[in-house]
């Protein structure tokens, strides 16, 4: 980038970055999702009203798989998304950080629990916010290379998932077709298209 556009762009981000975030009213009730509301101050003196979007007692970030099988297969969830369209998500493996633990280990549990499969190795692929207006939530795509078969799903008691195992090139076709419409499915397969294409060059 052009240095005076990236000085351009420090210092808008010098002007917007908050100065001071104050809680002003937080829901008592008891709901997995729970709305907070903020009253911030701008470093420009500008002052605004936030509401922040919890899950749970956190922020809802989270870690997405896309496994690689032994046979270069790949595992996608198919679960109830009762607000989508046609009500049903074809996604990658997925699931909300717990407290205290690192992306990659909720990588690994949720690769577990909602498939059985367990990975070789895992390439961290991208990190990003989820859904910046409302949230603090921010993902984490992995790649993970060797998945081998070795547990039965551990699911929660409200969680439905079937596993579904394809071609990796039948997952992209899932897009093409309308299937698999979630972004953060979609970016993580996007990103490990050019991860794998980098690697095989460099064989």
């Amino acid at each position: 980038m052009r240095r005076e556009k990236l000085e351009e762009l420090q210092d808008y981000i010098k002007e917007l970055k908050a100065k001071k975030i104050k809680l002003i009213e937080k829901p008592e009730k008891k709901t997995f999702l729970k709305i907070e509301t903020y009253q911030c101050e701008l470093e420009n003196g500008s002052r605004l009203e936030r509401e922040k979007l919890k899950k749970g007692k956190r922020d809802g970030s989270a870690a997405i798989i896309l496994p690689i099988t032994k046979e270069k297969n790949t595992i996608l969830v198919v679960q109830p998304r009762v607000f989508m369209k046609n009500g049903v998500g074809i996604e990658l493996p997925a699931g909300y950080m717990e407290k205290e633990e690192s992306p990659l280990m909720a990588a690994k549990r949720e690769l577990e629990e909602e498939t059985g499969y367990i990975p070789k190795e895992m390439i961290e692929l991208a990190r990003y916010y989820q859904d910046q207006g409302c949230s603090a939530a921010y993902n984490y795509s992995y790649l993970a290379f060797g998945c081998e078969k070795e547990k039965q799903q551990q699911l929660d008691s409200d969680e439905i998932i079937h596993y579904f195992e394809c071609r990796l090139e039948e997952a992209y076709e899932l897009i093409e077709m309308g299937y698999i419409q979630d972004v953060q499915s979609q970016y993580t397969l996007e990103k490990a298209k050019t991860y794998i294409k980098k690697m095989n060059q460099g064989k």
